[in-house]
């Protein structure tokens, strides 16, 4: 384990402190960073994401996913937890905490657009950051690969009905561009340039050397993506610092205890530790990108629900690294093939 590795969490603190200080001392730096998106996404960051995701996809052998799909466990779980668990126990904790434990401090009208953000949130499970997640965990690259695959391919039918019907809305205008921008960019391209890579290098050790060097850049590269999120958002943190633990709550509920969820039945089910990590990772964290356009969309840019979608953002990336953590510490409880 590299510097870099050993001293993550440490990193990313100094990380997210830098990005507030920025937001706050540089707010015309920040803007340009902000006005650089297409479609609700930012190429900013969505250039970090790829320079993460690249060195993983080269781990991806192409004819190795026809033994992935021989193994259905792991990929089931993953998809009843994201579809049929998750966005409905968000709603719920969303509605217990803003409609019951938060409501004598919070506005009802601000409590029903938080609690629609957070409904967003849930019903969005992550595309891009699950491959850096899964490479952390030394999670196998081809199932997690299909994992996120088949995951795209339910969102594009399951998303609008689900927030339509968590809502209670019947005109969910799905921003068709960002999903379909975000899948190109953070899955599409990075594949194909991952292929194009494994091929040119040929020979296994050459591919092991080539992931080795690279890894230190894919930290970076989180590190680099972790500064500018909280540098976007540093105002808004500084500004609504009550409101934005609120908000975390049941965000942090939700993480932990749909990560618990997964894993545990992976656990039960015997399956591999390099599949249930990933399987488990993937619905935890949160396809934010599609979770704030909808909240902007729907509810404005200066709403509620785009705030709590927002704090989802800013709480994934330690939530995440501390479950990283713990599945790494549990590796030997898992079977190993």
């Amino acid at each position: 384990m590299n510097v870099f590795e050993r001293y993550l969490t440490l990193w990313i603190a100094l990380a997210m402190v830098a990005g507030i200080a920025i937001g706050s001392t540089a707010p015309g730096l920040v803007q340009i960073v902000s006005e650089a998106e297409i479609a609700n996404v930012n190429l900013v960051v969505a250039v970090l994401i790829w320079a993460m995701v690249y060195p993983m996809m080269v781990g991806v052998d192409p004819r190795s996913l026809k033994g992935a799909i021989r193994q259905p466990r792991g990929l089931g779980i993953t998809l009843a937890v994201n579809w049929l668990v998750k966005p409905f126990t968000m709603a719920i904790l969303a509605v217990l905490f803003f409609q019951v434990i938060f409501a004598p401090f919070i506005d009802p009208q601000d409590a029903q657009q938080y609690i629609a953000g957070l409904i967003l949130l849930g019903a969005a499970p992550c595309t891009a950051m699950v491959f850096v997640w899964s490479h952390l965990t030394r999670g196998d690259e081809s199932y997690t690969l299909l994992q996120v695959s088949v995951n795209d391919l339910v969102m594009v039918f399951a998303f609008a009905p689900i927030v339509a019907f968590l809502l209670g809305l019947t005109d969910i205008r799905v921003p068709w561009q960002t999903l379909v921008l975000s899948v190109i960019l953070f899955v599409a391209l990075p594949l194909l340039a991952g292929i194009w890579t494994r091929r040119r290098l040929g020979d296994p050790a050459r591919i092991d050397a080539f992931q080795m060097r690279a890894k230190p850049w894919s930290i970076i590269g989180l590190i680099a993506t972790v500064v500018i999120l909280f540098g976007l958002q540093g105002q808004v943190i500084l500004q609504s610092p009550l409101v934005i633990v609120m908000i975390a709550v049941p965000i942090l509920l939700q993480s932990y205890g749909i990560f618990a969820l997964a894993y545990g039945v992976a656990y039960a089910m015997k399956v591999p530790h390099k599949i249930a990590a990933p399987c488990a990772l993937i619905g935890t964290s949160n396809f934010f990108e599609l979770a704030v356009a909808v909240a902007i969309s729907l509810f404005g840019l200066n709403s509620g629900a785009a705030l709590a979608t927002v704090v989802g953002v800013l709480v994934e990336v330690p939530v995440m690294l501390s479950l990283v953590a713990f599945a790494n510490r549990t590796r030997s409880k898992f079977a190993t093939s």
